[in-house]
Protein backbone atom coordinates (compact mmCIF):
# COMPACT_ATOMS: atom_id res chain seq x y z
CA UNK A 1 0.00 0.00 0.00
CA UNK A 2 0.89 3.65 -0.80
CA UNK A 3 1.72 5.61 2.82
CA UNK A 4 -1.50 7.87 2.25
CA UNK A 5 -4.03 5.20 1.21
CA UNK A 6 -2.72 2.50 3.58
CA UNK A 7 -2.68 4.98 6.16
CA UNK A 8 -6.49 6.05 5.51
CA UNK A 9 -7.79 2.41 5.30
CA UNK A 10 -6.01 1.77 8.46
CA UNK A 11 -7.69 4.76 10.42
CA UNK A 12 -11.33 3.88 8.85
CA UNK A 13 -11.02 0.39 9.89
CA UNK A 14 -10.53 1.47 13.25
CA UNK A 15 -12.79 4.03 13.39
CA UNK A 16 -15.42 1.59 12.37
CA UNK A 17 -13.79 -1.01 15.00
CA UNK A 18 -14.35 1.73 17.69
CA UNK A 19 -17.15 3.39 16.83
CA UNK A 20 -19.75 2.46 19.63
CA UNK A 21 -16.84 2.30 22.30
CA UNK A 22 -17.63 4.07 25.84
CA UNK A 23 -14.98 2.36 27.75
CA UNK A 24 -11.99 4.22 27.32
CA UNK A 25 -10.64 2.20 24.54
CA UNK A 26 -12.02 4.01 21.52
CA UNK A 27 -10.99 5.51 18.32
CA UNK A 28 -9.37 8.76 19.57
CA UNK A 29 -7.60 6.42 22.00
CA UNK A 30 -6.07 4.72 19.21
CA UNK A 31 -5.13 8.10 17.81
CA UNK A 32 -3.13 8.83 21.25
CA UNK A 33 -0.96 5.45 21.08
CA UNK A 34 -0.26 5.93 17.69
CA UNK A 35 0.98 9.52 18.01
CA UNK A 36 3.26 8.70 20.76
CA UNK A 37 4.68 5.98 19.34
CA UNK A 38 5.28 7.51 16.47
CA UNK A 39 6.99 10.22 18.45
CA UNK A 40 8.98 7.57 19.96
CA UNK A 41 9.94 5.67 16.92
CA UNK A 42 11.51 8.83 15.44
CA UNK A 43 13.37 9.56 17.99
CA UNK A 44 14.65 5.37 18.74
CA UNK A 45 15.11 5.31 15.15
CA UNK A 46 12.32 2.37 14.81
CA UNK A 47 10.89 1.34 11.39
CA UNK A 48 7.70 3.64 11.18
CA UNK A 49 5.76 1.53 8.96
CA UNK A 50 5.81 -1.40 12.28
CA UNK A 51 5.57 0.82 14.59
CA UNK A 52 2.21 2.43 12.69
CA UNK A 53 0.41 -0.62 12.08
CA UNK A 54 1.08 -1.99 15.72
CA UNK A 55 0.04 1.51 17.40
CA UNK A 56 -3.34 1.54 14.65
CA UNK A 57 -3.95 -2.11 15.65
CA UNK A 58 -2.74 -2.60 19.09
CA UNK A 59 -6.27 -2.72 20.52
CA UNK A 60 -8.84 -4.41 17.42
CA UNK A 61 -8.25 -7.67 19.02
CA UNK A 62 -7.93 -6.84 22.69
CA UNK A 63 -9.07 -9.64 25.40
CA UNK A 64 -11.43 -7.19 27.11
CA UNK A 65 -12.83 -5.97 23.71
CA UNK A 66 -13.13 -8.82 21.66
CA UNK A 67 -12.22 -12.19 23.05
CA UNK A 68 -13.55 -14.29 20.39
CA UNK A 69 -10.36 -12.48 18.27
CA UNK A 70 -7.34 -12.15 20.64
CA UNK A 71 -5.71 -15.45 20.39
CA UNK A 72 -4.85 -15.47 16.98
CA UNK A 73 -5.66 -11.42 16.19
CA UNK A 74 -8.25 -12.20 13.54
CA UNK A 75 -9.51 -8.82 12.91
CA UNK A 76 -6.02 -7.43 13.14
CA UNK A 77 -5.06 -9.77 10.64
CA UNK A 78 -7.66 -9.98 7.97
CA UNK A 79 -7.34 -6.72 7.53
CA UNK A 80 -3.15 -7.13 7.04
CA UNK A 81 -3.66 -9.37 4.43
CA UNK A 82 -6.92 -7.89 2.59
CA UNK A 83 -3.92 -5.12 2.14
CA UNK A 84 -0.97 -7.08 1.06
CA UNK A 85 0.96 -6.75 3.80
CA UNK A 86 3.53 -9.33 4.22
CA UNK A 87 3.16 -12.64 6.27
CA UNK A 88 6.70 -11.93 8.23
CA UNK A 89 5.74 -8.25 8.89
CA UNK A 90 1.99 -9.62 10.03
CA UNK A 91 3.89 -12.03 12.38
CA UNK A 92 5.64 -9.00 13.84
CA UNK A 93 2.99 -6.81 14.18
CA UNK A 94 0.77 -9.65 15.60
CA UNK A 95 3.95 -10.97 18.08
CA UNK A 96 3.80 -6.61 18.94
CA UNK A 97 0.27 -6.61 20.10
CA UNK A 98 0.49 -9.42 21.87
CA UNK A 99 3.66 -8.34 24.08
CA UNK A 100 2.41 -4.25 24.59
CA UNK A 101 -0.46 -5.20 27.42
CA UNK A 102 0.01 -4.67 30.73
CA UNK A 103 -0.43 -7.84 32.43
CA UNK A 104 0.26 -6.63 35.92
CA UNK A 105 3.87 -9.09 37.27
CA UNK A 106 3.34 -10.55 33.91
CA UNK A 107 4.13 -7.55 32.33
CA UNK A 108 6.99 -8.61 29.64
CA UNK A 109 9.33 -5.90 27.51
CA UNK A 110 8.89 -6.57 23.83
CA UNK A 111 11.59 -8.09 22.14
CA UNK A 112 11.93 -5.33 19.32
CA UNK A 113 12.53 -2.04 19.51
CA UNK A 114 9.45 -1.26 17.62
CA UNK A 115 7.41 -3.41 19.98
CA UNK A 116 9.08 -1.15 22.62
CA UNK A 117 8.26 1.82 21.04
CA UNK A 118 4.59 0.68 21.03
CA UNK A 119 4.18 -0.70 24.60
CA UNK A 120 5.85 3.31 25.77
CA UNK A 121 3.20 4.94 23.85
CA UNK A 122 0.27 3.20 25.62
CA UNK A 123 0.38 5.24 29.19
CA UNK A 124 -1.21 8.73 27.53
CA UNK A 125 -4.65 10.23 29.26
CA UNK A 126 -4.25 7.69 31.80
CA UNK A 127 -6.45 9.81 34.36
CA UNK A 128 -9.26 10.54 32.06
CA UNK A 129 -9.55 6.75 30.55
CA UNK A 130 -9.30 5.69 34.24
CA UNK A 131 -12.32 6.95 34.77
CA UNK A 132 -13.66 6.72 31.62
CA UNK A 133 -13.40 2.61 31.66
CA UNK A 134 -14.27 2.41 35.52
CA UNK A 135 -17.55 4.21 35.28
CA UNK A 136 -18.31 2.11 32.06
CA UNK A 137 -18.33 -1.07 33.97
CA UNK A 138 -19.85 0.14 37.01
CA UNK A 139 -16.65 0.36 39.26
CA UNK A 140 -16.98 2.68 42.22
CA UNK A 141 -14.84 5.99 41.92
CA UNK A 142 -12.84 5.41 45.45
CA UNK A 143 -13.76 3.73 49.09
CA UNK A 144 -11.22 3.85 51.76
CA UNK A 145 -12.09 0.57 53.12
CA UNK A 146 -10.77 -1.05 50.01
CA UNK A 147 -7.46 -0.83 49.64
CA UNK A 148 -5.12 -1.43 46.34
CA UNK A 149 -3.91 -4.98 45.50
CA UNK A 150 -0.13 -5.19 44.62
CA UNK A 151 1.77 -7.58 42.60
CA UNK A 152 -1.10 -8.99 40.68
CA UNK A 153 -0.46 -11.71 37.73
CA UNK A 154 -1.38 -11.38 34.71
CA UNK A 155 -4.63 -13.55 35.58
CA UNK A 156 -5.48 -11.71 38.30
CA UNK A 157 -4.78 -8.74 36.96
CA UNK A 158 -7.69 -9.49 34.28
CA UNK A 159 -10.20 -10.98 36.99
CA UNK A 160 -9.54 -7.85 39.54
CA UNK A 161 -11.94 -5.29 40.02
CA UNK A 162 -11.70 -2.60 42.89
CA UNK A 163 -12.08 1.23 42.87
CA UNK A 164 -10.79 3.73 39.98
CA UNK A 165 -8.79 5.39 42.58
CA UNK A 166 -6.63 2.13 43.33
CA UNK A 167 -6.02 1.35 39.57
CA UNK A 168 -3.75 4.28 40.30
CA UNK A 169 -1.81 2.05 42.35
CA UNK A 170 -2.79 -0.93 40.90
CA UNK A 171 -1.52 -0.28 37.22
CA UNK A 172 -0.63 3.66 36.65
CA UNK A 173 2.02 4.40 38.91
CA UNK A 174 4.07 1.50 37.68
CA UNK A 175 4.29 2.21 34.58
CA UNK A 176 6.95 4.67 34.03
CA UNK A 177 8.99 1.94 35.52
CA UNK A 178 8.17 -0.39 32.86
CA UNK A 179 8.92 2.08 29.68
CA UNK A 180 11.89 1.06 27.57
CA UNK A 181 13.09 3.70 25.61
CA UNK A 182 14.68 6.56 27.22
CA UNK A 183 12.33 9.35 25.43
CA UNK A 184 9.61 7.23 27.17
CA UNK A 185 11.31 7.30 30.70
CA UNK A 186 11.64 11.14 30.40
CA UNK A 187 7.64 11.89 29.13
CA UNK A 188 6.72 9.05 31.92
CA UNK A 189 8.35 11.27 34.89
CA UNK A 190 6.10 14.28 33.67
CA UNK A 191 3.25 12.25 33.29
CA UNK A 192 3.39 10.69 37.12
CA UNK A 193 4.30 13.56 38.78
CA UNK A 194 1.20 14.88 37.65
CA UNK A 195 -1.20 12.10 38.08
CA UNK A 196 0.78 12.27 41.68
CA UNK A 197 -0.34 15.73 42.14
CA UNK A 198 -3.76 15.30 40.88
CA UNK A 199 -4.71 12.44 43.65
CA UNK A 200 -3.65 14.45 46.07
CA UNK A 201 -5.90 16.90 45.38
CA UNK A 202 -8.61 13.98 45.36
CA UNK A 203 -7.92 12.61 48.58
CA UNK A 204 -7.82 16.30 49.90
CA UNK A 205 -10.92 16.99 48.45
CA UNK A 206 -12.59 13.52 49.68
CA UNK A 207 -11.19 14.43 53.31
CA UNK A 208 -12.95 17.61 52.92
CA UNK A 209 -9.05 19.45 53.89
CA UNK A 210 -9.90 21.71 50.35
Amino acid sequence: MQYHTEHRRVLEFVRNTFQDDYSGHDYFHTLRVYKMAMRIAEQENADLLTVRLAALLHDVDDIKLSPETYKNKDRAVEFLRKHSISEAMIKTICSIIDEVSFRGTDSITPKTNEGKCVQDAMGAIGIARAFTYGGNHNRIIYDPDIKPTANMNAEKYQRHISTTINHFYEKLFLLKDLMNTDTAKKIAEQRESYMKTYLSEFLDEWEGIR
